[in-house]
């Protein structure tokens, strides 16, 4: 699935340091800006390199106000985009996936009592409790949906976390049914990998997973990246469409990735291409 989204940062820090109440009050707003640093950031490399340092900032941050909401989504995010998009071994992935969820579960019940343990009540009761939600609870339920997505992949060979995937799908359609412009349209992007993770005799529904993909496509006016290069790998690749496939890659190619927010994503989008276009002749 997809990824997820400072020395400037480090020294504002620093001089804050010693003054507690404006520490607590501006927070989450740096928290915020470090999030969407990351997320226009263009060297991946740089990234992957500094990001551990980042997520000790955050860290630090939610150890001084443990119930701040926006604090806890911002780790969540953070280390999920991080899990997600650079770690390779297996068990540090699990870990810091795990990490991810367990901010998100924790920014839940900070936003509702009622919403403690949502993820681990049975389905109907699961189903009823995020109807309640409204449009502003949109942030909160897909960032929530997004680090169990992250969690499932990361355990993707135990069949109890694969389980739970119907729940994260429909917090992912609340969102669609409250606001599907919200992040670009990117909950389109999760329902579409999700009715293509299985190929058409063993459940799949690629022609489902193809409406979300261009619709994902058409809410952010083709500017994300890797909403492209999941319909070609999940849908394009099950169907063994090939004009679809390298139309779809070559678009991501000639793009400009720069784009306020998807920067990032939008980079690593175009090495995904490149990868999938070599290997193109040996799928097909």
């Amino acid at each position: 699935m997809h990824l997820t989204r400072l020395i400037a940062y480090l020294l504002t820090l620093s001089a804050l340091t010693g003054c507690a109440g404006f520490v607590t009050s501006a927070s989450g707003k740096l928290a915020d800006n470090l999030s969407s640093a990351i997320l226009n950031q263009d060297d991946p490399e740089t990234v992957e390199a500094g990001m551990p340092s980042y997520l000790l900032l955050v860290d630090s941050l939610i150890e001084g106000d443990p119930k701040n909401e926006n604090l806890l989504l911002s780790g969540s995010k953070l280390y999920g985009a991080y899990a997600a998009a650079f770690v390779k071994e297996p068990e540090r992935a699990k870990r810091l996936a795990r990490k991810a969820r367990a901010y998100s579960d924790r920014a839940l019940c900070a936003h509702d009592a009622q919403l403690c343990r949502l993820l681990e009540r049975p389905y109907d009761e699961f189903v009823a409790a995020i109807g309640k939600l409204k449009a502003d609870d949109v942030p909160l339920i897909y960032a929530s949906g997004a680090a169990w997505a992250g969690w499932i992949q990361a355990n993707s060979s135990d069949w109890n976390a694969i389980a739970s995937l119907p729940k994260v799908k429909a917090m992912m359609m609340r969102v669609v049914e409250l606001d599907e412009t919200y992040s670009h349209g990117e909950a389109h992007l999760y329902l579409g990998v999700f009715a293509t993770l299985l190929p058409p005799a063993l459940g799949g529904k690629p022609e489902e997973g193809r409406m979300h993909f261009e619709r994902a496509i058409e809410l952010s006016a083709g500017r994300d990246l890797m909403a492209k290069v999941e319909y070609a790998r999940r849908y394009a690749r099950i169907t063994y469409d090939r004009p679809l496939h390298d139309r779809l890659l070559q678009e991501v190619l000639d793009a400009e990735a720069v784009e306020p927010g998807l920067t990032l994503s939008n980079v690593l989008a175009k090495r995904q291409a490149r990868e999938l276009l070599a290997s193109a002749d040996s799928y097909f």
